[in-house]
């Protein structure tokens, strides 16, 4: 019996904010994998170590969480004054799927770095000491997101003194700048309301917010679902009737959105919409025992990926955030005092994070003109990953 030997990929594993992913330049590909399909999935999936039954992802790259199942690849930019083509892969855990609907935006932080370093961004564009700014274009979603990444000496700067809660060490602070965050072709407020009823047939109706913005999200209000909004990991992840509770939420949340026609079609579509509770400000101890004191946060945010309760707060979700604490009568906004903002701080289960957002009102509608926050990222390891030879 002959069996194909291991083919050789080059690519990078890191740190973006508080997930982790492996990054390829598109043309180091193998030439199936360089075009959407069948043959591209399979590839990633095994780089990964996915579909993994016992929810483990050991025969692979992936950290067995929503955070650390992630691929990313680059490529020079088809768009006009964009650098970079930025295209994200969420790979499931226990099933054969690479969901491509939406963006990372924990990810991002490490996009700059890694265009930078790779030779996608012209060399006239990089200072020999300052900020380069690096024009991405997220083609998950078809926005424009802006890297203001640290240069020393021609390179890359990765360490520093940014901390940032969620992540062990400091490193280098990297402004990432989401342009126009509604995502997709519709309405911010996909209903038209800054407030819906959505009712759960067995579970209840619950006043809801429902935005598409950095990635379509759905906020409910944490003492309506019997939460105070300061949970961590263990007070939810391990509880499977709550988990069912919530994906049911979802995915009738995800009907009212209009982002699917049945409900079985959530199962399919596990990366978008968030599912999201707001509670006001609390006094809580973060997962690494640090105390956070209402009067440090604006809100406290908890929101669910792929499942299970974040330890810490996704990228997109954080656009969200504050994108809805900028509209007036949100739940978000009224969980944060109700008052007019530009930027709001929340605590989420590892600590807090502050994120400032623009939305203003035409012809009666809400719409978004740019979120801001602040990442870190660094390379963890890189040059080649290993797939056996059949899985092309």
């Amino acid at each position: 019996m002959s069996t194909a030997p291991q083919i050789k990929i080059p690519a990078t594993y890191m740190r973006g904010g508080t997930s982790k992913g492996v990054f390829f330049s598109l043309s180091d590909l193998p030439e199936a994998a360089q075009v959407p399909g069948a043959a591209r999935d399979r590839v990633l999936m095994r780089v990964i170590g996915s579909p993994d039954p016992y929810g483990q992802q050991i025969d692979g790259m992936g950290g067995a969480t929503s955070s650390t199942s992630k691929t990313v690849i680059l490529a020079k930019s088809e768009q006009p004054d964009h650098d970079v083509d930025y295209l994200f892969g969420q790979v499931a855990i226990n099933k054969a799927f690479v969901d491509w609907t939406g963006n990372c935006g924990n990810l991002t932080a490490a996009v700059g770095a890694f265009a930078i370093s790779k030779g996608l961004v012209d060399a006239s564009r990089i200072p020999e000491n300052g900020i380069c700014t690096v024009r991405i274009w997220q083609k998950n979603i078809s926005k424009t997101i802006i890297a203001h990444v640290p240069i020393t000496n021609g390179e890359v700067q990765e360490t520093g003194d940014f901390e940032l809660d969620g992540v062990t060490f400091p490193a280098a602070e990297v402004v990432i700048e989401f342009m126009d965050p509604a995502d997709g072709e519709g309405s911010m407020l996909p209903t038209g309301n800054v407030v819906d009823d959505l009712d759960v047939p067995g579970i209840g109706n619950f006043k809801v917010t429902m935005i598409n913005a950095g990635i379509p999200t759905i906020f409910f209000n944490a003492a309506d679902i019997g939460y105070t909004g300061t949970e961590l990991q263990k007070d939810i992840n391990g509880d499977a009737e709550a988990l069912a509770r919530f994906e049911t939420m979802r995915a009738y949340g995800a009907v009212k959105m209009g982002l699917i026609k049945e409900i079985a079609e959530a199962a399919d579509r596990q990366h978008i919409p968030k599912i999201a509770f707001v509670a006001p400000a609390t006094d809580y101890t973060a997962s690494s025992g640090k105390a956070i004191a209402a009067n440090e946060i604006d809100l406290c945010v908890r929101a669910l990926s792929m499942g299970k309760l974040h330890h810490a707060m996704m990228g997109t979700a954080s656009v969200a955030i504050a994108t809805a604490a900028a509209v007036p009568g949100t739940l978000v906004n009224l969980a944060a005092g109700g008052a007019e903002r530009d930027a709001v701080t929340f605590g989420h289960p590892s600590g807090t994070l502050r994120v400032g957002a623009a939305a203003t009102q035409v012809d009666g509608e809400w719409t978004a003109t740019k979120a801001v926050m602040s990442r870190s990222a660094r390379v963890l390891m890189e040059g080649w990953v290993r797939v056996p030879g059949n899985t092309l």
